[in-house]
């Protein structure tokens, strides 16, 4: 039987993650220099976070942050080669060397910070929880109303773990089906295979949005889980784990000094506020502690935006998903994202 390079490499899973500490040590900041492109693992089509759009360019939310990565990296976001991962395969192309960043809606969770051989920067993308998206039809307000459904869910999710806990501390039954891609997912629920779609709150808002008729669906009110959802990196390059780390912050700070896409070149040559000098480059060389340019985070806000500026285009009011800023609103508007300083 020949196999195809994924799943040879999933038999090899254990002893990359023994030996990627070592195998890939400081060398991915060098090889994406070398090759001029950053190597970026996407979902495999979620409005959003990462779909393509007419002309094949991956739009979304995880899309964007590997933009500005490259943008802080080599002084252009679009050098970026985007990879379509399903759930499954994701880790596997992380751990191979296949992507250089995983940015893929993935829920940082301690066995997956601690014992996989990868690493979440610190960086939360976006704030969410399990949710259930059902039909109108099925005549229920409340998740404790779901006995004896039957539940899509994606495989290889921390979703499936989370239903099992919701449904038995609520001692309530449940039948799941598992499906390897979102888009199977969401065609089963609306082919009546299933009575109800558990995923992350934001993935069902982008399926239902995917759906022939969206407003005969909606997502119940229960949050059942956090799943704080960030980009990550393989284990053992500190040196790129601390770069992909300080992008995310970069994106909060610029927002939050009222640094956007459109007066950040002005504010890097006349600004008086000595936070946003450092930040922008234009006090100190913050930059070559992460072996950055001095105006990488000039490069991130003007060809990205700050987070705000992202969220709304790919997340929020702008977008066709409108999903309101909520847990990922600053912390000083509401919300808990917030960042250190660069000084």
């Amino acid at each position: 039987m020949i196999l195809s390079k994924r799943t040879w490499l999933a038999f090899s899973l254990v002893s990359m993650t023994c030996l990627s500490s070592h195998v890939f040590a400081g060398s991915t900041l060098d090889a994406i220099q070398k090759k001029g492109m950053i190597h970026c693992g996407v979902s495999d089509g979620l409005p959003g976070f990462s779909v393509p759009d007419a002309k094949g360019k991956i739009l979304g939310i995880d899309a964007d942050f590997c933009r500005a990565v490259a943008a802080a990296v080599l002084g252009d976001a679009s050098k970026v080669k985007f990879s379509q991962l399903n759930a499954k395969e994701r880790f596997i192309a992380l751990q191979s060397g296949e992507v250089d960043i995983l940015s893929r809606n993935t829920t940082w969770t301690s066995s997956r910070d601690a014992g996989m051989g990868m690493k979440f920067p610190g960086f939360v993308t976006y704030y969410d929880g399990v949710g259930f998206l059902v039909n109108h039809k099925l005549g229920v307000k409340s998740a404790k109303e779901l006995d004896g459904a039957t539940i899509c869910i994606m495989a290889g999710t921390t979703t499936e773990l989370n239903v099992s806990d919701y449904f038995r501390a609520n001692n309530l039954k449940y039948a799941p089906i598992t499906f390897d891609t979102s888009d199977e997912s969401a065609k089963s629920l609306e082919s009546g295979r299933c009575d109800v779609l558990s995923s992350d709150k934001s993935q069902l808002y982008a399926q239902r949005s995917k759906l022939a008729n969206p407003e005969d669906y909606v997502v119940l009110p229960e949050t059942i889980s956090k799943e704080p959802l960030g980009a990550m990196v393989r284990n053992g390059d500190d040196e790129w784990l601390a770069i992909v780390r300080w992008v995310g912050f970069a994106l909060l700070n610029a927002e939050e000094a009222g640094i956007t896409s459109q007066n950040v070149e002005d504010q890097a040559k006349t600004t008086k506020n000595p936070d946003v000098a450092r930040l922008l480059g234009a006090d100190g060389e913050y930059g070559k502690d992460l072996k950055l340019r001095k105006d990488w985070v000039v490069q991130i806000v003007k060809q990205v935006g700050n987070y705000g500026e992202v969220f709304e285009k790919n997340l929020g009011k702008s977008s066709p998903l409108q999903i309101d800023r909520g847990m990922n609103a600053l912390w000083n508007n509401g919300g808990i994202q917030y960042a250190p300083p660069v000084r």
